[in-house]
């Protein structure tokens, strides 16, 4: 049986958290797109960790963590990683990496830099994790896939061409210094060493462990509105971050991922560039980053300042649609104890007209937020155990919520720790 955990907004919707309490019932769990470019904060025994590239499973002895086909793979910052969490006392886990998987090359991140600093104020607010120029060269087919690495002749001719390609466009374009050959296929001989107890067929070990009856969770990166398809293009990423993916990106037929589990914040977040029509400004604003999160709202990977905004229901809904969502996680809802008044974006108004149906970008532009305003519970929630006893302003407001949504909520999160997550009858 295999569950997918995917984010409903702009990613940073508290995902690792739901993840990790999965990861809890799950015999594999497996990242199956995005990079480094993103975390998910865990907060368990063993310390708190922003995990970017290692699946949120390696905390458990009994499951083994996947990374798929679709990830883009940073062979140095996944050791490192592996090392941190070892480090902090959390035994070794089991990892396997997809030998199809793409790997981030040293140039990727330098073109990264280059295009964001050449594109100066009309950046598409990378995180400079070398991810567009990734998947620019998969797609362009001039990327190598980790079995790639353990076949010397093919490695030596590969680097040979992408070298005279990369060089063209750092002389002419960006006017950078050259790649050195031999520089950068010494270092992939360290790079293929580092990787090479992972690597496997992770497909054909995927196929077999459901052919066993095994539990598979599909952790997702980001989320729907990041989505380079259905996002709010061109201010995405460059993997698709919809469940749907998550059979590609794994390797495992597309009947097998039986639930879909979106998250979404009780107010909204998000990092970097594009249209966010229910943000906050100035004080109301900086009050909200400063209480949200664990640790107030600020990027796992980038540190950067997350933007903040009230709930936005049609963003919202739209995301759970396009994930097929079968049930949603409604996360941070403790720290909205602080206010006696919470609003709802539950339309748009573009040219004069109320539309409660996400729209193109260009339309996006244009839209301003239509809010109804709900009393807050002005009072904290955290150590509440059972939903029942939440206050009756904080049920009304997850019900309004849901019912705005069109999906069920089944679940709230009412504080930071592992375990401090209600289990909800949905409405709907």
């Amino acid at each position: 049986m295999v569950r997918a955990i995917v984010g409903a907004n702009w990613g940073d919707e508290g995902k690792g958290k739901i993840t990790d309490m999965l990861a809890e019932s799950s015999d594999i769990v497996v990242r199956f797109q995005g990079g480094a470019n993103a975390g998910h904060t865990i907060i368990n025994d063993y310390g708190r960790f922003s995990l970017h590239l290692l699946p949120s499973g390696v905390f458990y002895d009994h499951t083994t963590s996947v990374l798929g086909n679709g990830v883009a793979l940073d062979i140095e910052k996944f050791v490192s990683e592996l090392k941190s969490i070892v480090d902090a006392g959390v035994p070794t886990p089991k990892i396997l990496v997809s030998n199809r998987a793409q790997v981030m090359m040293p140039y990727h991140v330098l073109f990264d830099s280059l295009e964001e600093a050449r594109l100066a104020g009309k950046s598409y607010g990378s995180t400079k994790s070398g991810i567009a120029p990734f998947f620019s060269d998969k797609f362009a087919k001039i990327g190598l896939q980790v079995n790639e690495l353990f076949d010397e002749e093919v490695l030596t001719d590969r680097l040979h061409k992408v070298v005279e390609m990369k060089n063209a466009t750092l002389r002419e374009l960006y006017h950078a210094p050259e790649l050195v050959y031999e520089d950068l296929l010494a270092e992939m001989h360290k790079q293929r060493e580092l990787i090479a107890p992972y690597v496997t067929d992770t497909s054909k070990f995927l196929r077999e462990a459901l052919k066993a009856g095994k539990t598979v969770l599909l952790e997702g990166q980001l989320g729907t509105m990041k989505d380079p398809d259905h996002g709010i293009y061109p201010m995405v990423t460059s993997s698709s971050t919809l469940a749907a993916y998550g059979a590609v990106g794994a390797g495992i037929p597309p009947y097998e991922i039986k639930d879909i589990i979106a998250v979404t914040k009780a107010y909204s977040s998000a990092v970097g560039a594009g249209d966010f029509v229910s943000e906050l400004f100035g004080d109301e604003a900086e009050e909200l980053r400063k209480r949200g999160g664990d640790k107030g709202e600020y990027g796992a990977t980038t540190g950067r300042p997350r933007r903040v905004g009230w709930y936005d229901a049609v963003a919202s809904k739209y995301g759970c649609q396009l994930q097929s969502a079968t049930e949603a996680v409604l996360t941070v809802l403790d720290v909205l104890g602080y206010l006696k008044e919470l609003k709802v974006c539950t339309g748009y108004e573009i040219d004069g007209k109320v539309t409660t149906d996400f729209p193109v970008t260009p339309l996006l532009h244009k839209a301003k937020p239509v809010y109804e305003t709900l009393p807050g519970w002005n009072c904290d929630i955290c150590g509440i155990k059972n939903y029942e006893d939440l206050p009756k302003e904080c049920k009304d407001y997850i019900d309004f919520i849901e019912k705005q949504i069109e999906t069920p909520i089944t679940m709230v999160s009412n504080g930071p720790e592992r375990h401090a997550i209600l289990k909800r009858t949905p409405k709907i």
